[in-house]
This record gives structure tokens, sequence and C-alpha cells, in this order.
């Protein structure tokens, strides 16, 4: 039994030494080094071969293949236990120490891989790649031949039970030119081998982090300079251990373009289009990191495609955080607002949308050309439904094609491709009529796609296909005659010498003629004495051989019978090599298709990703914005997407619409700000959000959720709603914060569109507010943006005064009873005050301390503050008018008046109650004396 056949992982409860990179080469040193050969026994053969192997993969964690289990000795099997929580025990001794061994079974080695890849670990799979007899050939203690077949890291996985089928999972290569300074030039290229998209962009320091984030790499490789550049480690921190440094002679931009042609086989990268030096360093770097992970497998990669400068909307990290663009805060989908907009029935369909969603566009003819193809299935149900019908039942033709290329797939990719093509082509044929330009191109993909190699998979793959190759059965019954003459001698062999038998009996006449088996002879003939003349003498007769006498009868074979006992000894893997044969044929005709296929697969995700947003923009009364090259902004009865959908699957009450306008206003040339005052829970931040969205979903092409919308295009978008603690950096709350807010001040232009939510509020009241003050000046003045700001400072209501295109609004609220209802319309004017106690109480504080509050409010709200505030606003000359109220002398009656009024609840009194009430009060007014 090979080693570790038979176990199953246990959970692991012993303590572990520790373990690391130090620890890793430590443990390799110490594997390597010279032994006194009388001291210490050399390892046996088998260790040595994975000392040699492992040396070769130091910072890789080795599976290493013996019999149904991949083991992993040393620091390995130490992390490997920690990690994957399995049983660590020991394989005899090295330099007189126990060898830790952990194992894990070959059949399930995906769970444990995806566990590892998940913590950021690499894994070198090792396999055996020789024939265990052609090692024994060579002596009794020769070691079966293994070798590395490949690498397995977090941006390089293919499988797809290691993936998830909407979401992209990319590698990416960062490339820098001209050195550490200000004046550097970075380049991004990046892939999913799983769909073989490959694409390139040059940047700057300013937006790195950004285009970073609009990508998510499950990976990033950079050129070891730039990985311990101080200016670029904050970024890489994120990545943690799938960050990793290369050398710099991958990013070579001398040698960059002859490597990129050498692997797409072309004499120049002209056909391609034109690409900076920096993007062919990092694309060459991209590829060479391929080679080191692949080794002999060459993935099909599409040719690359440039990203020009500022043909996506620029959406930073922290605005992707806050708006949950894809993930919510907590890192799940759920509740984020791709799972809310996502109808797509495919896989592909699921990853182009997510793209789209990451990088909105900012040409507003493209945009127009997405909304034409989903206005198109809107207007025709029946082809949409039809379309979405054949689409919702077909496999994932990228990913199979992936792995195909790559040596890993199996028969059911092979299916998938088949499927693949023969729904493509039929889709073509039904997208008749006068197409919207995308939908156009996309059908003549579809009508493109070979037909050579779809008709040697429908007519060889059987309909039902095994998981692995190697079990056979893939292959339709009469699609080969060679095979189906073994698989009948494999499955039908008593058949087969029953009908031999029986042609026999009748040409020699002996009806008592029998074929039989034994161990000795294997099958021969067998007949009594005296039939034996028959097979003996006569015309025709002298193919049978004689074999043995018996007592009472004789034994003979013919060449036919023994061809035809061979035949059916290798049945079983004569019929297993004609399968895989075949596989590999096909295979390699899927291949060698491989363009044409890759191109159908994505008109296929087009025509997905549009019949899904017409469906979503039907389902949920969306509309058709009007996207132009204007500053306008202006959303009628607009909706927070997210938000909605939760209020349907939850409490089904109806979301409350309102309107949202920072276009310019009249002979203006730069967009308006809206200061947005209210209390909380009044919907002041869902607000900001929802017009945020409206805005990334009118430039991914989709309908927006509003009875009408005109969205001038919006080049960057920046979101400032909620912070917390960045521990890891050692910053605050307000920290954050302002890290945020000076981003925007000093990015944003006129084309930005900014939404900020309560700035200033996390430090000292006259701080806060004098933050917020210049933040809003400084937006209206400076970067001329459209931008949303909400605040509970009242006093910067005043602003409107002086700043020409700042307006107020506020979000309604009504009492009643005492008790406080938040309507969340929005409406021009400013909000009286903050609601603040109401909300406390809404949500559970004690009696006593509501109360208190009160208290202490009506006491703050006398002005007993008003020394503090006017040293703060002497030089604030727009809060004099505030300053003078508090700073004038109260009289005794006017503290009086104020103790009544505050008693006065006016819902509760009757018309000659309040008759009454308003006398006494005038009573209290009058002067005393």
């Amino acid at each position: 039994m090979a080693a570790g056949a038979g176990r199953v992982p246990t959970p692991q409860t012993a303590a572990l030494p520790p373990t690391g990179r130090q620890g890793r080469k430590r443990t390799i040193e110490a594997m390597t080094a010279q032994t006194d050969a009388a001291a210490t026994p050399p390892p046996t053969p088998m260790m040595a071969q994975y000392i040699e192997i492992k040396s070769a993969n130091p910072d890789c964690l080795l599976f290493y293949r013996m019999g149904d289990f991949y083991e992993l000795f040393f620091d390995d099997a130490v992390e490997a236990s920690r990690a994957l929580g399995i049983t660590l025990t020991k394989r005899g001794k090295h330099l007189g120490d126990d060898i830790p061994m952990a194992g894990v079974p070959v059949v399930s080695a995906d769970d444990y891989l995806h566990k590892l890849i998940a913590l950021g670990h690499r894994v070198a799979v090792c396999e055996q790649v020789e024939d265990p007899a052609e090692a024994r050939k060579r002596g009794a203690k020769s070691v079966v031949r293994r070798d590395v077949v490949r690498l397995v890291t977090p941006g390089t996985i293919t499988e797809e039970t290691l993936l998830e089928p909407g979401r992209p999972n990319y590698l990416m290569a960062l490339a820098r030119l001209g050195g550490s300074g200000p004046g550097a030039t970075f380049a991004l290229a990046w892939t999913d081998l799983s769909t073989g998209s490959f694409r390139l962009a040059e940047t700057d320091m300013a937006r790195l982090s950004t285009d970073i984030a609009a990508i998510e790499p499950s990976e990033l490789v950079v050129a070891d300079p730039v990985f311990h550049d101080e200016a670029v480690q904050p970024l890489l921190r994120r990545f943690g251990r799938t960050a990793r440094p290369e050398p710099q002679a991958l990013f070579d931009g001398a040698t960059a373009e002859e490597r990129l042609c050498r692997f797409f086989g072309v004499a120049t990268l002209e056909g391609f289009g034109g690409f900076t030096r920096v993007e062919l360093a990092a694309g060459a770097a991209l590829i060479a990191y391929l080679g080191k992970t692949q080794l002999a497998a060459r993935p099909a990669l599409q040719r690359p495609e440039r990203i020009a400068p500022g043909s996506l909307m620029q959406i930073d990290p922290a605005t992707r955080a806050s708006l949950e663009l894809t993930r919510t805060i907590s890192g799940k989908r759920q509740g984020s607002l791709l799972a809310t907009i996502d109808r797509t029935v495919t896989g592909a369909g699921g990853r182009l949308l997510a793209g789209r969603l990451a990088g909105p566009l900012t040409d507003p003819a493209a945009i127009r050309e997405r909304q034409a193809s989903v206005a198109h299935f809107i207007a025709d149900m029946t082809a949409r439904q039809r379309l979405r019908a054949t689409l919702g039942g077909l496999p994932d033709t990228e990913r199979a094609l992936s792995r195909l290329s790559l040596g890993r797939g199996g028969p059911r990719d092979l299916a998938a491709i088949r499927d693949g093509l023969q729904a493509g082509l039929a889709i073509a044929a039904s997208l008749d009529g006068d197409l919207p330009a995308e939908l156009a191109r996309a059908a003549a993909a579809l009508a493109a796609l070979p037909r050579h190699c779809l008709e040697p998979l429908a007519a060889t793959l059987a309909d039902d296909m095994p998981l692995s190759k190697r079990d056979g059965g893939f292959v339709r019954e009469g699609a080969i005659a060679e095979l189906d003459e073994a698989r009948a001698l494999r499955e039908n062999s008593r058949r087969v010498i029953a009908e031999l038998q029986g042609r026999y009996a009748a040409e020699t006449g002996v009806r008592n003629l029998r074929i039989k088996h034994n161990n000795v002879l294997g099958y021969f003939v067998e007949v009594s004495d005296g039939q034996a003349k028959a097979l003996t003498e006569g015309e025709g007769v002298a193919r049978f051989i004689h074999r043995q006498t018996m007592a009472s009868a004789m034994r003979f074979t013919t060449t036919e019978l023994s061809e035809l006992e061979s035949r059916i000894a290798g049945a079983a893997s004569e019929a297993l090599r004609i399968e895989l044969a075949t596989f590999d044929r096909l295979a390699d005709t899927v291949v060698g298709c491989a363009d044409a296929i890759q191109r159908g697969a994505e008109a296929l995700a087009v025509l997905d990703v549009s019949a899904a947003l017409a469906e979503l923009a039907v389902a949920e009364d969306w509309t058709a914005p009007l996207v132009d090259d204007s500053l306008a902004f202006h959303v009628e009865c607009g909706r927070h997407p997210v938000v909605e959908a939760a209020l349907k699957a939850g409490s089904g009450d109806p979301f409350v619409a309102n309107d949202c306008d920072l276009s310019p206003p009249d002979d203006a040339d730069a967009g308006a700000i809206w200061l947005l005052t209210g209390p909380n829970m009044g919907g002041k931040s869902t607000f900001l959000r929802q017009n945020a969205l409206v805005a990334v979903l009118a430039q991914i092409g989709s309908y927006v959720p509003a009875t009408r919308a005109h969205i001038g295009i919006v080049d960057r978008l920046f979101s400032r709603v909620g912070a917390s603690d960045d521990l890891a950096e050692g910053r605050s709350t307000f920290m954050v914060e302002m890290v945020e807010t000076a981003a925007i001040l000093n990015q944003s232009g006129e084309r930005a569109l900014v939404i900020l939510d309560e700035i200033g509020r996390g430090t000292a009241t006259y701080d806060g507010l004098s933050i917020a003050f210049a933040a809003v000046e400084h937006l209206h003045e400076v970067n001329r943006c459209r931008a949303l700001f909400a605040t509970h400072f009242h006093e910067m209501t005043a602003l409107a005064a002086r700043l020409g295109r700042m307006k107020n609004a506020t979000m309604r609220v009504k009492e009643w009873e005492g008790e406080v209802i938040f309507l969340h319309e929005v409406k021009p004017g400013v909000a009286d005050r903050s609601y603040g106690i109401q909300v406390a109480k809404l949500a559970g504080l004690p009696t006593q301390a509501v109360e208190r509050a009160r208290q202490v409010l009506i006491q703050l709200e006398r002005g007993e503050q008003g020394e503090k505030r006017s040293a703060f606003v002497d030089d604030l000359p727009l809060f004099s008018a505030v300053v003078r109220r508090s700073e004038a002398p109260e009289r005794p009656a006017d503290t009086a008046l104020r103790d009544a009024l505050a008693e006065v609840d006016p819902d509760s009194l009757s018309p000659r109650e309040a008759l009454e009430e308003l006398y006494r009060l005038k009573g209290l007014a009058k002067p005393q004396g």
C-alpha cells in the first residue's frame, strides 16, 4: 500500500511548532546539508527525490504524489496541518530527527487546495511522470520519477470547484518605468486564466489604487524593487500574501515586445494596437509568470486589449466600499448592488455584468449602444424569454475552453464546447431583423462559430458524460467501430464466444462443439473423440490446431480464437486507450478553434447581460436615462435599488422616491451642490447613495430606478458616507475620514460627482464645523463639481446666501402626539432641528437618560455656551447673526417664557385650552415692574 493510503485526514489538536518563510528556509538548508555518512544514514531514495524537488520550489507547499495521496513533509507538513486541520504524523528520520508528514487524498485534493489558496499559499503539485513498471526495470530500489507539473496560486486556478461562476479570477502584474520618483509611470496587465481575457492599461501613482480596486485581482505580481518601495507598500499591504515580488528580469521593457510576439506567434504587435513601453513590460511579466506557474501548458489567452486612459469612470476603493457595488461592507455578495441587479443566467454573463459594474463607461456613444441592446429585448419579450431559456441551460464555455487549452480538461468540458457551439449557431439563426450595433456584432460572432469543430464533437461525444476522461464512456456508441468492438468484447465476451461457437458448430457439422476456458490453456475448442475427424479432416478444417488430447475428448484452437482471446484480455485497456486518444484528438481540434470559440462565448455573455438588464428594467419599472456630455444631473423620482429590493422582500412597504437636480443653474458653467439637512434616520445617507448608484447604472448602459433621468457623464465618483478605524495603519475614524475627504478635494473636477455625509462630526464641534464649512466652499469654488453634502451643522445652511450654485434641501419629518415620524421625503429648505433625542428614544435608551438629554438640550439651546461660540466665530461673518442672538443678555421674563413654552404640547390642547395658554404666555412676556 502506498504511504498514507487508507488514511482520512482528521482534526489536528496537538500543539504545532512555529512556521514561516524563514523556518522553511532553515528546513531546506538542513535537508540539503552534507551529512557524515558514518554518523547519519543517507536519505532514502524517495526522500532524496523529495528534497531535490522541494529545493527547487522553496516558496511553495509541495503536494508530493504517493499512491492515492498527496503527501507533505517537514515544515510543509506542519504548516498544512495547521491550515487544513489534518493529522500531523511522521515518516522515518532525516539528520537524526523525525520527519513530519501530513497528507490529503488525491480524490478530494481540490477542497484542500481551495482552503490553502484562500489563505494565500502557493502549492506545487508534484505528480508521478513515469510508469512504475519502468522504474522497476531500473532496479528494485529505483524510485518512480516525479516532477512538478503545475504551481497553483490564487490568480491561476481554473478548476470549476475552486471558482465562483459569476466572478472573474484575475492575476495582475504591476510594472513601473522611471524610478520611484513622482514622475514614475505605472502599468497594469491582468488576465483571467479561466477565461483567457488579457488587458493592459497605463496609470500613475495617484490613480494606481483606484485602478487596481476596479479589477480586484486575486493575486498581484510586482517587480522586487517596486514591491519594496515605501510609497507602494501601503497599497500592497491590502493584498497580504497574495502580493508577490518577482525578479526585475520578468519586467524587462527592452525584451518585452519580443517576448509577447513569441507567445502570440506574431512578428509584430501592431495588429493588436498601440502599447506604451511600460504596458508591454507589464504584459510580458504576466506572460513570464504564467510560464513559471503553468510550466509546459500554454494558456489560450486572447489578444491583449488596451484600456485607454479616461475611458472608464474612476471609483476609488473607499467609494467602492461605501457604495457596496459588488460586495457589502462585511464582504458578502448578498446585499450588494451587483447581487440586486444580476438577472443573468450564465456564468460568463455574470462575470461580464460584474466587469461592467466595476468600470462604468465615460463615452456617451458607447453607453447608448448598450442601452439600445437593452431596449431591443424590452420591446421583444418573446425573443428575450426564448433567449434566456436557451442560455439558462448552457455550461460555462469560456472556462471549459481554458481548461482544455491547459491540459486540465475533462469530457464535460468537451461537452460544454459542443453545447455552446450548438446553442450559439441556433441563437445566431434566431437573431434576425434590424439589430442594434452591439447585438449585430454578437450575432456575427455566433454565426462565425466553427462548424468543422462542432461536427466531430456532436458525432463522437455521448449524451451523459463522466467527470474524468480515465473513467471512459464519453464516446457515443457507433461513433468508432474499433471502440465498439472493444467494448463488446469487454462487456459481452460470453455472447461473442457463444456466437463464435455456433458458427464453428455450423461450419463443421459438430453440434456438440464447445468453446471452453481454463487458466492453463485459455480459450479452446473441445469435441468428443468420435467427432474429432470433423475438425482434422476435410476441406477448410486446417485452421483447427490441436492443443490437447483427453481421455474422452480432444481440444483445439484457431488463430481467430487466439486473437479473440487476446482482444478479450485487453479489451478494457484497449477501450480506454481508444477513448483517451479520441479525447486528445477532439481537445486539439477545440484548441485549434480557440479564437472563434472565445469570441462566440463573449457574444453569448453580451446577449445574456442585455437580456438580463431588460428583464430587470421590466420587472422593477426602470427607465432609460439620457446620458450625454453635458454637466446635467437631474433625476426624477429616483430610488435606491438595493433598499427598494429589501423592502419588497421584507415588509412590502413602498420606497419613497425623491428628485435630485444637480444640473448647473441658469447661466452657470458648473454643477450644483445640495446641502442636505435633516434628522438621523430620516434617509439622508440613502438619498446620497441612490443618486451615486443611478450614475453608475446609467453609465454601464443599464436602465435606472427613476421615472426620468438626465446624466451628464461622470468621470470620477467619490463617496464618503461612514468611516471606521484603520487599525492596521494606526488611523482613527476621524483620520480615515479626513484622508478620504482630502482625496476628494484634491482629485475631483467639474465632471466628478461627490457625495459627502457628516464631514467633521468626528472631532470637536467647532473644529468639525470649520472643516465642513471649508470643504463645501472648496467644492463650490475650486472643484466646481456636482455634489450632495449632508450635515447636522444647521449653521451651514446660511452658505446658500453667498454660494450661487448651492441649494438647501432637507428631509421631511412630522411630529404626532410627541412622536416623530420620518417621511423620507426630500424638499427644498432647512431642517429646524436634528431630532437626535427622538431617535435615541426609538433606539431604546432608558427613559431617565432620554429625559435628562432633553433637559441638557434646553440648557444648551439657551446659549449658555455663548462665550465659547462667539470666540470661535468672530472671524466668520457668516455666523454673526447666530452669535448676536446668543450674546444678548437674557431677561428673567425671557427665561420664564422659554420654560413655559417648553412645557406646552400643542397637539394635546383643545381650541379653548390653546387660547387660554396663549393669554398666559402673553402675560409672561410683559415687562416686569
